[in-house]
């Protein structure tokens, strides 16, 4: 008997946010565009908001499945890029404008903790993306329009950095000390060592029908494949692919809507965070 093929229930977040089950089905949405964004462990979905009317800095929501809000920071600048959930129901966010940071922001609305980050403020759209805090409490941020990765500590000091070979969206610290890249335009993921040494590499020219559009969002699953968007994928076209560390592909997602997916979270069949920590 064959095996089954594999699947993935996932929050997607872009033009469209939404959460489709196992089966591709749309379970779940949100009627407002979103730059990142976790299904949290009792359900409730915390989303970073593109600018609008509404938002016209960008905002961080939690909402829960009814759409209800629940908890809500409106940015004060530009935009907002990125959300993650922290301890103690924080959130960490940051903003793009004249002058970029990274916040952490409780539940009372409170500020916590601002970082600066140094990067360039010509254009506040290419200024980071996926910024993420890491164990050591320092924070790790992609920096568009630089074409570099640093690591800031809670000062504002740049500790560690690596050059990339196109705009960096999405870096993940992996647990042996690696560093997971997106690296968008250029259609292509990279994993460096702790030196900024390139350890391995996915790109177009090494899949079958150069299925990468844009390399976005980026996930590691616990089995040790690598989850891509197509950001720039459109109707029928695939928006996310699972690779191996041989790079074969095992599962792709292919759906009708227009709108490509800017980062997402791979969930399990019961629709919870795969992993307690999820590497993206």
């Amino acid at each position: 008997m064959a095996a089954d093929p594999i699947r993935h229930a996932f929050l997607a977040t872009g033009g469209e946010t939404f959460i489709v089950d196992d089966s591709g089905k749309a379970t779940w949405t949100y009627p407002h565009p979103s730059r990142d964004g976790w299904v949290l462990e009792n359900g409730h979905v915390l989303l970073a908001l593109a600018k609008s009317k509404t938002y016209p800095g960008g905002a961080v929501v939690e909402v829960d499945r009814k759409g209800q809000t629940l908890f809500e920071y409106k940015g004060t600048q530009s935009e907002v890029n990125t959300v993650q959930p922290l301890e103690g129901g924080a959130v960490l966010l940051t903003e793009a404008g004249a002058k970029p940071r990274i916040l952490e922001v409780g539940r009372d609305g409170k500020v916590r903790a601002e970082v600066p980050i140094q990067a360039q403020v010509k254009d506040h759209h290419l200024q980071t993306r996926m910024t993420r805090k890491l164990a050591n409490g320092n924070y790790l941020v992609p920096q568009l329009l630089d074409r570099v990765v640093r690591e800031y500590d809670r000062s504002g000091k740049i500790v560690w950095e690596t050059k990339t070979p196109h705009m960096p969206f999405t870096a993940i610290r992996l647990p042996d000390g690696h560093t997971l890249i997106g690296c968008t335009l250029g259609h292509l993921v990279i994993e460096v060592d702790a030196k900024g040494t390139e350890v391995w590499r996915v790109s177009n020219d090494d899949l079958p029908g150069k299925p990468i559009n844009d390399a976005c969002g980026v996930q590691r699953l616990e089995n040790g494949n690598t989850v891509i968007t197509s950001h720039h994928a459109t109707a029928g076209q695939v928006k996310l692919l699972e690779v191996t560390r041989a790079k074969a592909i095992v599962w792709t997602h292919v759906d009708k809507r227009k709108s490509g997916i800017h980062h997402f979270q791979i969930l399990d069949a019961a629709g919870k965070p795969e992993g307690k920590v999820p590497l993206r």
